[in-house]
C-alpha cells in the first residue's frame, strides 16, 4: 500500500521540482492570456514602438529638468549642451515614419514566415538569464563589426551611417535617428539571434526589451548612479559615457555595450583620453 502511494506521488513531485526554486509560470500564464494580441501581425511593431517611447520618456523629462535643476544637470555627460524641442521633434517624426512605412511591413513578413507559437510551459529563469546574456553578447559583436565597417569605408559612412551622427551630444530620441538601412540591419541582428539560439518566446520578449533599454540608455546623455556601466564592474560595460564619446570623437568605441571588442581592436577610449 505504501509503495503504491509512493509511486502515485512521484510524478507530481517531479513537476514541482521543475517549477522550483524560481518559476516564471504565473507570469507566462498572464502573458499567454493575451495570446490573440501577441499573435496579431500588429503586435511586433506596437511592442517595439511602445517600449522605445516608454524608455525614452524618463530621459526626455530629465532633458527639460536639467536646464533648471542643478541636481539633475550634474549627471549630464555634456552639461553645456541641451536638446531642444526643435531637435527632438524631427527624431520623433522620423521614428514614427520608419515604424509605419518600413518596420511594420517587415514585421508582418516575419509574422507570416514564422507564426508565433506560445508553448504552455514557461522557461526556467536560469535559462532566460543565460539566453538573454548570450543574445546581448552576439548582438554586441555583430553591431561592432557593422559599426566598424561603416566607419572605415567612407561610402558606407556617407550613404548609411552619417545621419546617425548628426548630433555629437546624444539624447534619448537620437537612439533610432538613423537611416532605414541601419535601422533594419540592427533590427535583423536583434531578431535573428533568439531564433538561432531557439529561445522561448518569453525570452525573446525580454531580450528585445533589454536591448531597447540599453540602446536608449547608451544615447541618453546621462550617467546616473544606477546606470548599467556603474552596475557591471571592472569596466566590462561602456554604457552612455562610452557611446557618448563615440558620437563626440567618431573614431573610437564602436561596440554598443561591452568594451572587450574595442579593447581588443585598440579602439577603446575613455572620457579623459585624447584619442
Amino acid at each position: 500500500m505504501n509503495c503504491s502511494v509512493l509511486h502515485r506521488e512521484l510524478p507530481s513531485y517531479g513537476m514541482e521540482k521543475r517549477l522550483d526554486p524560481v518559476t516564471l509560470q504565473p507570469f507566462w500564464d498572464f502573458v499567454k492570456a493575451k495570446e490573440p494580441l501577441i499573435q496579431s501581425p500588429y503586435f511586433p511593431v506596437l511592442f517595439s514602438f511602445t517600449a522605445y517611447m516608454a524608455f525614452c520618456l524618463p530621459y526626455i523629462a530629465l532633458d527639460f529638468l536639467s536646464t533648471k535643476v542643478p541636481a539633475v544637470r550634474k549627471y549630464k555627460i555634456q552639461p553645456l549642451i541641451y536638446p531642444t524641442l526643435g531637435m527632438m521633434v524631427p527624431c520623433m517624426v522620423q521614428c514614427v515614419y520608419h515604424h509605419v512605412v518600413f518596420i511594420f511591413p517587415v514585421t508582418v513578413a516575419h509574422w507570416y514566415w514564422r507564426p508565433v507559437d506560445l508553448p504552455a510551459m514557461a522557461p526556467e529563469l536560469q535559462r532566460v538569464l543565460l539566453d538573454v546574456t548570450v543574445c546581448l553578447l552576439l548582438f554586441d559583436f555583430q553591431y561592432f563589426l557593422w559599426h566598424l565597417l561603416h566607419h572605415k569605408v567612407p561610402w558606407l559612412y556617407k550613404t548609411f551611417h552619417k545621419v546617425h551622427h548628426k548630433h555629437v551630444s546624444t539624447f534619448a530620441l537620437t537612439t533610432q535617428y538613423s537611416s532605414v538601412w541601419e535601422l533594419l540591419s540592427l533590427g535583423f541582428f536583434a531578431a535573428i539571434n533568439p531564433v538561432l539560439l531557439k529561445c522561448h518566446p518569453l525570452t525573446e520578449m525580454i531580450f528585445f526589451l533589454v536591448n531597447i533599454w540599453l540602446s536608449v540608455e547608451d544615447h541618453s546623455g546621462y550617467e546616473l548612479p544606477w546606470s548599467t556601466n556603474r552596475l557591471i564592474p571592472f569596466g566590462l560595460y561602456g554604457g552612455a559615457p562610452h557611446h557618448d564619446l563615440h558620437h563626440l570623437k567618431f573614431r573610437c568605441n564602436y561596440a554598443p555595450y561591452f568594451t572587450h571588442w574595442d579593447r581588443l581592436f585598440g579602439s577603446l577610449a575613455h572620457a579623459h583620453s585624447q584619442q
